[in-house]
């Protein structure tokens, strides 16, 4: 089994404006018994990833606040996997008016376009924190801080290669998550420059999209996709605006 593991976004690729449909639900079950590991790699906080998604348990570890948390479902252990937000920072936002301005453990959040305060803010304080877009969200982040460092401290507890997992998501902040893995994948909704850098585009979006990487993974292990892409080719082209691109 060359690909031994899954790394799925939420927002945009899992889940459709929040929720994931049962059948994207059912095709995640499907991956643990095939003795893969599966993992969920967010920029959500835990309390707003609970409050709509209730199967965390399908997960062996899920990657929260873009790479700043680490959630092991089985236990409910949480594990920072950086300092928390400076409370100046936090003071500083809501002085500025930003709203809304949520706080985890790691990451603060708030929307476009308060990335141009965010920026400012930061750069007052002399802060080394970096702004990260995920679509309308914005996180601010420690430096070195995103899915691929997050996804990585996943991996090592796990004893997984990142070349044997199989990434994939939709936004901006999954250029980090595609670029660590050993085969990155775009949902057919995905924003363009994520379908340029990923090795194969599916024809379904969101949950969709993610059942039919699923379906491959398990009948094939992506053998047809990885094969083409190490010979240098792009893998056939599964639909009228996607295919997939060679890096």
């Amino acid at each position: 089994m060359r690909f031994q593991a899954l790394a799925v976004d939420y927002d945009g690729t899992l889940a459709r404006h929040g929720l994931v449909e049962e059948s994207t639900v059912d095709a995640l079950r499907r991956v643990r018994p095939s003795g893969r590991r599966l993992l969920l790699v967010t920029g959500r906080e835990l309390p707003s990833l609970f409050r709509t998604f209730a199967h965390a348990e399908l997960f062996d570890l899920v990657v929260a606040e873009n790479g700043g948390l680490l959630y092991e479902p089985a236990t409910g252990q949480e594990r920072p996997l950086a300092d928390p937000p400076p409370p100046r920072l936090v003071e500083a936002l809501r002085a500025r008016g930003v709203q809304p301005l949520s706080v985890g453990r790691v990451v603060v959040a708030t929307a476009e376009p308060h990335e141009i305060t965010a920026l400012e803010v930061i750069h007052q304080l002399g802060l080394g924190h970096k702004v990260v877009f995920n679509k309308q969200a914005v996180m601010l982040l420690p430096p070195g801080v995103d899915k691929a460092s997050g996804l990585a401290a996943a991996l090592a507890l796990l004893g997984l290669d990142p070349a044997g997992v199989v990434g994939v998501g939709d936004a901006e902040n999954d250029h980090a998550l595609l670029q660590v893995c050993g085969f990155g994948v775009a949902v057919a909704n995905a924003l363009p420059a994520l379908k340029e850098r990923a090795d194969y585009v599916t024809a379904g979006e969101r949950g969709a999209g993610v059942v039919e990487l699923v379906e491959r993974l398990l009948s094939t292990d992506l053998g047809d996709l990885a094969r083409a892409r190490a010979r240098g080719r792009t893998p056939p082209d599964v639909s009228s605006g996607g295919g997939s691109r060679t890096p």
